[in-house]
């Protein structure tokens, strides 16, 4: 490995002991992690909204607490999470912006981001608010959902840009619901006064596909309720690669739901991982995503939080892998039983290089 991080030759010694300035680490060497769905900028939520409510409660919980806390409280959480990140071996995260308040923290750090300025909000009708915000490199205009935002605007943003579009996709039935008239959801949109010009469309699948162009990248993030017909309408309408991020403890705090991961698996689909926010992540850890997909051979779920990642926010050519010729950092995964290849409770990651 160069000064730089560079690797210039990889190969497996057959006398390791015979070789001079050899470092023997316990555990599983990895190239560094990439967080593809995160909301740097709410680590400060931790532990703010209450747990298992469902999905409709959550989204209205958030909107009452997340302008309660002083900016030093906001701006301190968000450091402690860059530096937990660096920490345990993430090298580049897909996050979600709604202000340039964590910009600072972003661009002082090693990790790569690549930040989504997020336009959400039924009464919203431009991007002004995410104007400014698009001066920072690696940022780009995304649709928080196919929920929350009108049709003149999703469309809008959907058919501008080249940069991924990072969806909130089917993280409850309610998305599903909305659509029928029915619902958690739309209960909350018409006690609140809310109306939806998207409701012509059949289903959340049915206004990606007819909204989104065929040539565009897109991470679909959560994914806790799609089924065969969401993937098979999705994957036949898009050209460009998609990607399915997973954030299994998100779900869990939010509503006690499962991404259904076999069913991605079969089909072979592009998958990743996330933490979410944490409103809805107690601890914001690679290692609790991967912990709670148990079941999935880890060499598997290793390759989602890498490769796959790297994969999602165009980083692959850099991060992901140990090949020459990359700079994927090296971290070591500590505390796995090799004789099954599977974690335990005693599993973390650190960070080697």
């Amino acid at each position: 490995m160069a000064a730089d991080g560079t690797i210039l030759r990889v190969e497996q010694c057959k006398d390791p002991d015979r070789e001079p300035l050899t470092e023997f680490y316990g555990g599983i060497l990895l190239p560094g992690l990439v967080n593809a769905h995160c909301h740097l900028e709410l680590s400060y939520l931790q532990g703010a909204i209450p747990e298992g409510e469902g999905f409709a409660a959550f989204a209205r919980a958030m909107g009452e607490v997340r302008h309660r806390f002083p900016k030093e409280e906001r701006e301190a959480a968000a450091h402690r999470i860059d530096a937990q990140f660096r920490h345990e071996g993430v090298v580049a995260v897909g996050d979600i912006s709604n202000s340039e308040e964590s910009f600072p923290i972003k661009t002082a750090s090693t990790i790569h981001y690549h930040t989504f300025a997020e336009v959400y909000g039924l009464r919203t009708t431009d991007t002004a608010h995410q104007e400014p915000l698009l001066k920072h490199p690696h940022t780009s205009l995304t649709p928080h959902s196919i929920y929350s935002v009108q049709e003149e605007l999703f469309r809008s943003i959907c058919r501008e840009g080249e940069a991924p579009l990072s969806i909130h996709f089917m993280e409850s039935e309610a998305e599903s619901e909305l659509f029928l008239h029915k619902g958690r959801l739309w209960e909350w949109y018409e006690r609140a006064g809310f109306s939806c010009d998207f409701l012509h469309y059949k289903s959340p699948a049915h206004r990606i596909i007819e909204s989104i162009p065929a040539d565009r990248e897109v991470i679909l993030v959560h994914n806790c309720c799609v089924t065969q017909r969401d993937i098979d309408l999705i994957m036949n309408h898009f050209t460009a690669p998609v990607h399915w991020c997973l954030c299994p403890a998100s779900n869990r705090y939010i509503s006690h739901l499962k991404p259904p991961v076999e069913l991605l698996r079969s089909q072979n689909l592009n998958l990743c991982l996330g933490t979410d926010s944490g409103a809805s992540n107690g601890s914001l850890r690679m290692i609790d995503e991967l912990r709670l997909l148990e079941g999935v051979p880890l060499e598997e779920r290793l390759r989602w939080a890498t490769l796959g990642g790297a994969r999602a926010l165009g980083v692959d050519h850099t991060l992901g892998s140990i090949e020459v010729g990359k700079r994927p950092g090296l971290v070591l995964l500590e505390g796995v039983d090799l004789s099954r290849m599977e974690l335990t409770e005693n599993s973390k990651l650190r960070r080697i290089a």
